[in-house]
C-alpha cells in the first residue's frame, strides 16, 4: 500500500484548490478540487470553521503528493504553549552545533518555579537537578512552564526567532519566558500575541522538516518526534480519533487562544495537523470548550476523509503470507513482538512498538534456533507456522472451537418501569422545597464533586451579606494567588477590583476558580472563629465551609478549597448536594444568579483603568423552559457533574448528577432523570 503523509494546520480564513491540491489565494476564495476526497475534506473543515465563534486558520498538506489546504495560512496568530515546539527544535539545533549539551544538568531554583501547566512546580522541590534533555521532555510531554523557562535560559529567548527567520519562517518567534512578561524581547508582539507567534504555513514547514528529518539530524528529528508522541493532552486532537491512533503532537491554551499541532497516523499514512485559534467566544476551561472541540473535529474529519483513500488491504509487509524483516513496521510487527514475548523461552521482553529493529531481529533468530529453523532473522512461512496464531491483542484469543461453543449469559430484560439508564456514577432526585430524596443511585457515596463546591462558597458569602447588606457593594481586589488559580476562570487579573455582588456572578456563571479564591480571601477573616484565628483568611474560609457542611448534616462532605479542583479529602455526595442546594436556594439572590444566562459588569484596577467583562453561564439546561439553575462542575477526577433545578406544573425537583461520562452526557442524564421523575405519581 502506498503510504501517504498529510500535514494540517488550522489558523484563519482563505483557501482554494489548485490542480495539485489546495492553495491559498485570497480571503474571499471558494473551493474547487481535483478529487472528491479533497472536496469533501475542504467542505467539512470550512463548515466547522463557519460554525465556530472565533478566528481560525487552517493549512493542510499531504507530504507525499503535495496536496494542500489553507485557510488564512499566512496570518500570524498567538501560539500559547505551541511555541514550545519550535523552542524544542532550536534546543536540538544548538545541541548539534555544540552550543548546549543535552546532558547538561540544570538546577531548578525556587525563583525558577512558575505556575500553570506542568509537574515541576507542584511536585518537585527547589534544588532538583534535571538534564536539558529531560527539561525539553517535560516542556513537550506535560507542557511544563518551569521546564520551558529552564530551556530558554540555556538557548536564549531570541534564538528561536533568529533560526526560524533564517529558515524562512519569520512569524514564528518566542517573545518571553512563561509567566515572566518582564523578560519580553519584543513588548509590542507580546502584547499582541502573548508568549509566542506563528502562522499555519510556518507550522506546516516545521512539521514537514521533522518528518523528513531535516529539522536537525535524522536522530535528532526522531528524538523530537518521540517527545511529541509523549504529549499527554487528550482534549484536542486525540479526543475523537479512533482508539489506538498514533499521534505526535503539542498543544497550547490560554484564555482566548487554543492551539494544537502534530502528526496523526491515518490508514492512508501519517498526517501532521496544527490548529491555532484566537478571539474565541468560549473561554471555559472544560473538556467541551468550543475551540478544543474544533481541533478534535478537524482532526477527525482529516482522519476519516484520508481513511477513505486507503486501499482495502494493508501493505504486503503486513500479510502473514509475506516475509517480515528488519525495517518493517506496523500492526503486524506489534503482533509479532507480542507473540515472541509470550512464546519464546525465555521471553525476550520486546517493546511492543511496531518497529522491526535489531532487538526484534535477534528475538526472531533465537526463536528460529529453538525450533531448529534457519536463524535468518526473517519471519518466513516456516517461522509463521512455528509461532502459531498471532496475539493481535495483549490477551490471547481462544481456539475458535472454544469460542463458538461458549454459551454467553444474558442479563434480565430491562424493566420499563425502572429508572432510566445513565452514564453517571451517582445521582439523586429530590423535592426542591423540602430536600426529601425521592429516588437515588449511590446517593450517599462520597465522590469528587468539582465546581458544585461553589454552591457552598456562594451561600456563605450571601448569608453574610444578608446580615450585612452593605458588603455587597464592597470592592474585592484580586490577589496574585487568585489570578494564578488554574482551571475555569472569571478572567480577572491581579490588582483588578470588582464589587462583591458582581463577583458572585463571576463565581457561578463561568465557574470562576479565581473568583472563589478572591472571595475566600476577602471574607475569610469575617467568617472565622476564635479556634481558627491564627489561620490566613483563605484557610479560615475553608474552615467555615466545613462548619456549614456539618451544620447542614452533610456527612459525606469535606472541603479543601473553595472551587472544587481535585484535592485530597475534598468530596461530597448527591444527597449532601441536595441539602446544600435547598439551603442556598432559600436566598433570593442565589436563585437569581444561578438562573442568569449572562451577566456584564465593569471592573477597575488599582492602577486606574477600567474595563467591561461579560460572563456566560456554563449550565446548558438554562435555555430550556422549566430549568432554573443550579451549578455545573468538571474535573478529570470528578467527571462531569451537575446540580439542576427544574419545574413542571406545580412540581419542582432537584436532580444531582455526579461522574457523568462527558460534559454533554451530564445534561442527557439529568434530562432523562427529570423526564422519568415527572412521570412518577
Amino acid at each position: 500500500m502506498l503510504r501517504r503523509l498529510l500535514v494540517v494546520v488550522c489558523l484563519g480564513a482563505c483557501w482554494t484548490f489548485s490542480a495539485s491540491g489546495l492553495t491559498q489565494e485570497k480571503p474571499a476564495a471558494t473551493a474547487s478540487s481535483n478529487s472528491a476526497n479533497d472536496g469533501e475534506l475542504g467542505r467539512r473543515i470550512l463548515k466547522l470553521i463557519k460554525n465556530h465563534s472565533g478566528d481560525v486558520a487552517v493549512a493542510l498538506k499531504h507530504l507525499q503528493t503535495g496536496e494542500h489546504f489553507e485557510h488564512r495560512a499566512d496570518v500570524p496568530q498567538g501560539t500559547a504553549s505551541l511555541i514550545k515546539l519550535p523552542i524544542m527544535i532550536e534546543a536540538y539545533r544548538q545541541a548539534e552545533a555544540g552550543q548546549v549539551k543535552l546532558d547538561e544538568m540544570i538546577e531548578v531554583k525556587a525563583e525558577d518555579m512558575v505556575p500553570g501547566s506542568g509537574i515541576l512546580t507542584p511536585h518537585f522541590s527547589a534544588g532538583t537537578r534535571i538534564s536539558l534533555r529531560d527539561a525539553i521532555r517535560l516542556m513537550i510531554a506535560f507542557s511544563d512552564n518551569t521546564a520551558t523557562n529552564l530551556v530558554l535560559d540555556q538557548i536564549t529567548i531570541a534564538a528561536t526567532g533568529k533560526t526560524m527567520q533564517a529558515w524562512g519562517l519569520p512569524e514564528t518567534r518566542a517573545h518571553s519566558k512563561v509567566f515572566r512578561r518582564e523578560s519580553s524581547i519584543d513588548p509590542a508582539r507580546s502584547e499582541r500575541f502573548g508568549l509566542g507567534s506563528t502562522t499555519a504555513q510556518n507550522m506546516v514547514e516545521l512539521l514537514t522538516k521533522l518528518h523528513e528529518g531535516t529539522a536537525g539530524s535524522p536522530a535528532a528529528c526522531k528524538a523530537m518526534l518521540g517527545h511529541l508522541a509523549a504529549c499527554d493532552d487528550k482534549i484536542k486532537f486525540p479526543a475523537l480519533l479512533p482508539k489506538g491512533t498514533k499521534l505526535a503532537h503539542k498543544t497550547g491554551s490560554v484564555a482566548k487562544i487554543r492551539t494544537a499541532a502534530g502528526i496523526i497516523e491515518t490508514p492512508a499514512g501519517p498526517v501532521a495537523l496544527c490548529v491555532l485559534t484566537e478571539n474565541n467566544q468560549d473561554t471555559r476551561w472544560t473538556d467541551d470548550n468550543a475551540a478544543d472541540r474544533l481541533c478534535a473535529e478537524i482532526a477527525l474529519a482529516t482522519y476519516e476523509v484520508f481513511a477513505q483513500q486507503a486501499p482495502a488491504l494493508k501493505p504486503a509487509v503486513d500479510k502473514p503470507s509475506s516475509n517480515l524483516a528488519n525495517g518493517a513496521s506496523g500492526q503486524l510487527v506489534e503482533a509479532l513482538q507480542r507473540t515472541l514475548n509470550a512464546r519464546s523461552q525465555p521471553s525476550p521482553g520486546l517493546s511492543v512498538d511496531g518497529d522491526f529493529g535489531p532487538g526484534t531481529e535477534s528475538a526472531v533468530k533465537a526463536f528460529q534456533r529453538s525450533k531448529q529453523l534457519e536463524p535468518s532473522g526473517v519471519v518466513d512461512r516456516a517461522t509463521w507456522d512455528a509461532l502459531g496464531p498471532l496475539l493481535m491483542e495483549s490477551e490471547p484469543v481462544a481456539d475458535p472451537g472454544i469460542v463458538n461453543s461458549q454459551k454467553l449469559p444474558k442479563k434480565p430484560a430491562d424493566d420499563p418501569s425502572s429508572t432510566p439508564q445513565v452514564t453517571c456514577k451517582a445521582w439523586a432526585i429530590a423535592n426542591a422545597q423540602t430536600g426529601q430524596i425521592l429516588w437515588n443511585q449511590q446517593g450517599e457515596q462520597p465522590l469528587d464533586n468539582a465546581s458544585t463546591t461553589k454552591i457552598m462558597t456562594a451561600m456563605l458569602v450571601l448569608q453574610f451579606c444578608q446580615q450585612h447588606p452593605q458588603t455587597l457593594e464592597e470592592l474585592v481586589e484580586f490577589s496574585e494567588k487568585a489570578d494564578a488559580t488554574v482551571g475555569s476562570t472569571a478572567g480577572l487579573r491581579a490588582g483588578e477590583q470588582v464589587k462583591v455582588v458582581d463577583l458572585l456572578y463571576g463565581l457561578l456563571l463561568p465557574s470562576g476558580n479565581d473568583a472563589s479564591v478572591a472571595l475566600a480571601e476577602h471574607f475569610g477573616d469575617r467568617l472565622g472563629t476564635d479556634s481558627d484565628r491564627e489561620l490566613p483568611a483563605y484557610d479560615r474560609f475553608i474552615a467555615a465551609m466545613n462548619r456549614a457542611a456539618a451544620d447542614l448534616g452533610m456527612q459525606q462532605t469535606r472541603y479543601a478549597n473553595p472551587h472544587g479542583l481535585t484535592a485530597p479529602n475534598h468530596h461530597s455526595s448527591c444527597a449532601d448536594l441536595v441539602k446544600l442546594t435547598v439551603a442556598a436556594r432559600r436566598i433570593p439572590e442565589f436563585q437569581q444568579i444561578v438562573a442568569c444566562r449572562q451577566y456584564g459588569c465593569r471592573v477597575s484596577s488599582s492602577g486606574g483603568y477600567q474595563r467591561n467583562v461579560k460572563w456566560e453561564n456554563t449550565n446548558q439546561l438554562l435555555p430550556i423552559e422549566g430549568y432554573t439553575g443550579v451549578k455545573t462542575g468538571t474535573t478529570d477526577a470528578a467527571g462531569a457533574c451537575l446540580v439542576a433545578a427544574g419545574t413542571l406544573g406545580n412540581r419542582e425537583l432537584i436532580v444531582v448528577v455526579l461522574g457523568a461520562a462527558t460534559p454533554a452526557a451530564r445534561y442527557v442524564d439529568a434530562r432523562n432523570l427529570f423526564a422519568w421523575a415527572w412521570r412518577q405519581p
